[in-house]
C-alpha cells in the first residue's frame, strides 16, 4: 500500500500503544498479537498508525486513525467515531472504502478514532498521474469516480444524525465569514463571492450525502483504477453536485489543467459515469458553480494556512508552503470567471 512516508516507530514500553492496541484487536481477534506498529506522516487533522494484526498464524494489516491532541476541539470535521459510522454505512451501500473492524472506545486509553483495513494501491497525484503503470486505470478512472459518487449520494442516511446539513446558500455565507476572518482583503476573491451570491441554485429538493474532499489524497487507485475512497471528515448532507465540482478544482489537475477531473479525464466521462449508475445526467451548470465555490474555498483555506503560519499557531513548512498556493486559485479563478461575466 502506498501510504505516506513513515515517520518513527513508537518505542514499545515506552507509551505501552501496542499493549492497548493489541486489547483492541483482541475483540476482533482473540489471542492477537501486535506487531510492525509505525507512526506515518500526513494526515494535518488525525494521527495514522500502520500496524499488522497476527491471529491463528495469520497477518492482517491495518491502519489506527486516531484523532491528534491538537485537533481535539476541532470544528468543521467529523469526530472520528462518527466517520467510521459513515465509512461502515458507505461500505454497506457497496461504496468501496476500507473495512472498519474496530471503533475504539473510552476504557481503550486511546481517544477517539478506530481500527480499519489497510488496502494495497496508491494515492500521491504524481504517481497516478505520470506512471506508465497507472496508464490503464487513467483511462477509465474518471468514469469510475462518477459510478463511485452516485453510490455515495445515493446511500440511506437515517440515523445519522451528526452529519450537518447544508445549502449553497450557507456554504457561501460561511466561506465568506471565514474569508473576512483573516483580514486580508484580496479583489479577485471578493469578485468570486460577488458572482457566487449572483448565481446562487436553489436548494436541492432533497439532500443527499456529500463526501465533501472527494479529490486526489483521498482517492486510492491501482492497475485497474479506483480501489477506494477515503478521509470522509468532512461529509454532510447538501448538494450532491459539490462533489462532481469539487473534484474538477483546477488544484487537483496537477498541471495537467485541460483534463479538468484530477487531471486524468474530462467532464463529459465524470458525467457518464455519474449517469450510467444512477439514471440521472448531472447538470453542467450547476456542478461550474461549485467547482467555482470550490476554487474559492481553496484559496480561503491556503489564506488561513497563511495567517497561521505568518501569526506563529503552526510554523511547518507544510502549512507556510501551502499557504502560498493562495494566489494560484486568484489565477484559476479569473480564468473561469472573466468568461462569464459580461
Amino acid at each position: 500500500m502506498a501510504e505516506p512516508a513513515r515517520e518513527s516507530r513508537t518505542p514499545v514500553g515506552e507509551t505501552g500503544m501496542e499493549e492497548k492496541l493489541a486489547g483492541v484487536v483482541r475483540r476482533v481477534f482473540p489471542d492477537a498479537s501486535v506487531e510492525g506498529l509505525t507512526r506515518l506522516t500526513g494526515g494535518a487533522n488525525q494521527q495514522m498508525w500502520s500496524l499488522d494484526v497476527v491471529a491463528d498464524g495469520k497477518r492482517h494489516p491495518m491502519v489506527l486513525r486516531q484523532t491528534s491532541d491538537w485537533n481535539r476541539d476541532a470544528t468543521g470535521t467529523l469526530a472520528l467515531d462518527d466517520e467510521a459510522r459513515l465509512v461502515i454505512r458507505a461500505g454497506e451501500g457497496g461504496v468501496p472504502v476500507p473495512g472498519v473492524h474496530q471503533i475504539l472506545e473510552p476504557d481503550d486509553g486511546l481517544g477517539i478514532g478506530y481500527l480499519m483495513a489497510r488496502l494495497e494501491g496508491e494515492t500521491l497525484p504524481p504517481k497516478i498521474l505520470r506512471d506508465e503503470r497507472y496508464a490503464d486505470a487513467r483511462s477509465r478512472l474518471a468514469g469510475q469516480c462518477g459510478e463511485v459518487l452516485s453510490a455515495i449520494h445515493r446511500l440511506d442516511v437515517s440515523g445519522l444524525d451528526f452529519l450537518p446539513a447544508t445549502t449553497p446558500e450557507g456554504v457561501v455565507d460561511q466561506l465568506y465569514r471565514e474569508y473576512q476572518g483573516h483580514g486580508e482583503p484580496r479583489p479577485v476573491f471578493e469578485l468570486a463571492f460577488r458572482w457566487l451570491k449572483d448565481h446562487l441554485p436553489a436548494a436541492p429538493e432533497k439532500l443527499a450525502l456529500v463526501h465533501g474532499d472527494f479529490r486526489h489524497g483521498n482517492l486510492m487507485v491501482d492497475e485497474g483504477g479506483l480501489v477506494s475512497v477515503l478521509d470522509w471528515e468532512l461529509a454532510c448532507l447538501g448538494d450532491p453536485m459539490a462533489d462532481l465540482g469539487w473534484m474538477c478544482v483546477n488544484s487537483w489537475r496537477f498541471g495537467h489543467i485541460d483534463l479538468p477531473v484530477g487531471g486524468f479525464g474530462a467532464r463529459e466521462q465524470l458525467f457518464d459515469g455519474y449517469e450510467a449508475a444512477s439514471g440521472d445526467r448531472p447538470d453542467p451548470d450547476r456542478v461550474r458553480f461549485w467547482e467555482i465555490l470550490g476554487t474559492l474555498r481553496w484559496g480561503v483555506m491556503c489564506q488561513g494556512m497563511a495567517a497561521s503560519f505568518v501569526g506563529g499557531h503552526d510554523t511547518s513548512p507544510e502549512r507556510g508552503a501551502i499557504g502560498r498556493r493562495a494566489s494560484e486559485t486568484e489565477v484559476d479563478l479569473l480564468r473561469e470567471l472573466v468568461p462569464l461575466i459580461p
